[in-house]
């Protein structure tokens, strides 16, 4: 079996309001020039000057309260904007200020923002979602017109069901004890668990929850077919229910078999659901992959750090990704995640803002796991994963991985502060060709581990490849042309702003493990952009373009807007630490779920090895 491979490990079936202005402009300054310094060897060494317990003033924490205050007042808009003109359906229209049901037209921005209500403490709003909650119908799909195609199928898609209102009610349950929360959340899971019923036990797309009827395709993408195990996995330790319990264990089952079958590596993007074995060699921390890979991690900090088979597949698949999609621009620097394509392992040297999660991953495994390779043993692995192993056993891999998630998530950040808007578009590409002096010159984007290993031999003088200092430069060329000149590095290939999380999230996670006070600077940035430029009289609208300002907006305030973005800089500005990393996991959708171990009667019920 593959998990033989790890020689020590075990394996387990248990299974992502104003201060006065002199202060506040003398904190502000402080806390943007000085920088916290870094432990680890490749870590940048930033100025000597940390801040004293006495400039971490009062003042200070009145400032970022306040900040946290102007976020908890911008949730407020946004959802008081949905009450008003949405309520009873999924999403706000907030241009026009009319409903759409997107997701079911069960009210998918109410119960993504359970859980955002508890941590920012408006108890009314909760008190006042919690009877909706309890005569909620799960078996009838709401229609309007131009709604999304899942509802007007009357399928519910399974994985954005079970992230948002599943992970909503578990996490909403988790935080305030509300009995109704998870029995409710039992009665949904119970109903989605049609969807597993495939030879592999990974779920199909859609599921009819009135009639039990699935959708027939048995193909599936790793994003959603990799990314319920968090959710079945808190559920069976909330409620006992053994049902819920072997869903996510078969998951894990069919992933670790597939994983012993490939020998290492990271998963494909294209799953058949017959066979549980991949029917693509293309490899992503994108769309159609991110939160496949972010359960890898977080269903073994969610169950204790005791299931191992999770571990293992996290660990070779990061293997994969720090040796074969993470990329350095040739003028700036900037390290850059993309995906591969075919057996070639073609790289599209996109970047896309899906997968600014990924460093905000890196930092999480970093902070929280020992990153040794010295217990897998490489004979057991094919020839590629092998090569990785080795190579990046001449590393001390945590701090490798912390570099990896600085270097991407400051080049995430600077998509942001390039643009006129302050805001980051969805895609770009990296260091392509460009025209010089009539001819093509390729400036294509080096292997991040070439550049590393190339430091690593030179005597390692200065940072490492794609950290040092990085400042922003106004993006002013037209999208979908080459680049003519200039120390961008890439070209805009679609403009749009779809009041996304996943930058926000890292910077909150590069907070939290680093304390470098820099991220919550470029965190209230990106807020003060998101107030600036998609705020609307009843909510906040996603942008067409962020390469112009003012930004032109759209008619969209997505559930998750409520859900991630903006729970994620209320996180980051207060200053009390309300979800420890230590002891709380984030589902893929922001919902935190608390870190357990199971009982020696739950391990003998669910027949969980001990």
């Amino acid at each position: 079996m593959f998990a033989q491979a790890v020689s020590t490990l075990r394996r387990s079936r248990s299974t992502r309001y104003v201060a006065a202005a002199v202060s506040a402009i003398f904190v502000v300054s402080t806390l943007y020039y000085v920088q916290v310094p870094h432990s680890g060897e490749y870590l940048p060494h930033w100025s000597d000057s940390v801040p004293t317990q006495d400039q971490a003033s009062s003042s200070s924490d009145y400032l970022w309260d306040t900040r946290a205050a102007q976020v908890k007042q911008a949730f407020r808009h946004a959802y008081g904007g949905y009450k008003r003109y949405a309520s009873g359906y999924d999403e706000l229209r907030p241009l026009s200020n009319t409903p759409v049901n997107n997701f079911n037209g069960w009210n998918v921005s109410m119960y993504d923002s359970l859980d955002t209500m508890i941590l920012m403490g408006l108890w009314d709003e909760f008190a006042d979602a919690l009877p909706v909650v309890q005569h909620g119908d799960f078996r009838t799909m709401r229609n309007t017109p131009g709604q999304g195609p899942w509802t007007r199928s009357q399928y519910a898609p399974f994985f954005e069901t079970a992230i948002r209102y599943l992970g909503g009610l578990l996490s909403a349950y988790a935080l305030s004890g509300e009995s109704i929360l998870l029995d409710r959340a039992s009665d949904l899971a119970a109903l989605l668990e049609p969807a597993f019923n495939t030879q592999s036990g990974l779920p199909r797309f859609g599921v009819n929850t009135n009639t039990t009827a699935t959708t027939a395709a048995l193909s599936g993408i790793f994003a959603e077919v990799a990314s319920c195990q968090l959710e079945w996995t808190y559920a069976a330790h909330a409620t006992g229910n053994k049902s819920h319990y072997d869903r996510a264990s078969r998951v894990i089952s069919t992933l670790a078999d597939a994983m012993e079958e490939r020998q290492g590596g990271m998963f494909p993007t294209h799953w058949h659901l017959s066979n549980g074995l991949p029917t693509s060699e293309s490899r992503s921390v994108g769309a159609a992959a991110d939160s496949g890979h972010e359960y890898l991690l977080k269903q073994y900090l969610l169950t204790g750090k005791t299931d191992i088979e999770n571990l293992e597949m996290y660990l070779l698949s990061m293997n994969e990704v720090l040796t074969r999609l993470l990329y350095i621009t040739p003028e700036r620097g900037l390290l850059y995640v993309t995906e591969t394509s075919g057996k070639a392992f073609t790289a599209s040297h996109n970047f896309e803002h899906l997968a600014c999660f990924f460093p905000g991953l890196l930092a999480l495994g970093a902070h929280t796991l020992d990153l040794t390779l010295a217990d897998i043993d490489p004979s057991r692995l094919n020839p590629e994963a092998r090569r990785q192993y080795e190579l990046l056993s001449k590393y001390d891999l945590k701090s490798l991985h912390m570099a990896a998630a600085e270097g991407l998530a400051t080049s995430c950040w600077l998509m942001y502060a390039d643009q006129p808007s302050g805001l980051g578009p969805e895609v770009v590409a990296m260091a392509h060709d460009t025209h010089v002096g009539g001819k093509v010159a390729d400036r294509q984007g080096k292997l991040w581990i070439e550049a590393v290993e190339e430091w690593r031999k030179g005597g390692k003088h200065g940072p490492l490849p794609g950290l040092g200092e990085k400042k922003p430069i106004m993006y002013t060329r037209p999208e979908k042309s080459t680049i003519a000149g200039g120390p961008w590095d890439y070209v805009v290939r679609r403009t749009e702003y779809f009041l996304r999380p996943e930058t926000i999230e890292s910077i909150y996670i590069m907070w939290r493990t680093t304390e470098n006070p820099v991220w919550r600077e470029r965190g209230w940035a990106i807020f003060e952009a998101i107030e600036r430029e998609t705020k609307t009289a009843s909510g906040y609208a996603s942008l067409k373009k962020v390469t112009q300002s003012p930004g032109l907006q759209m008619d969209d305030q997505p559930s998750y807007f409520l859900a991630e973005t903006l729970k994620y800089l209320y996180l980051l500005f207060k200053n009390e630490d309300l979800v420890p990393l230590d002891k709380w996991v984030f589902n893929t959708e922001a919902h935190p779920l608390p870190v357990f171990t199971w009982s020696d009667w739950q391990k003998h019920k669910f027949g969980i090895p001990r």
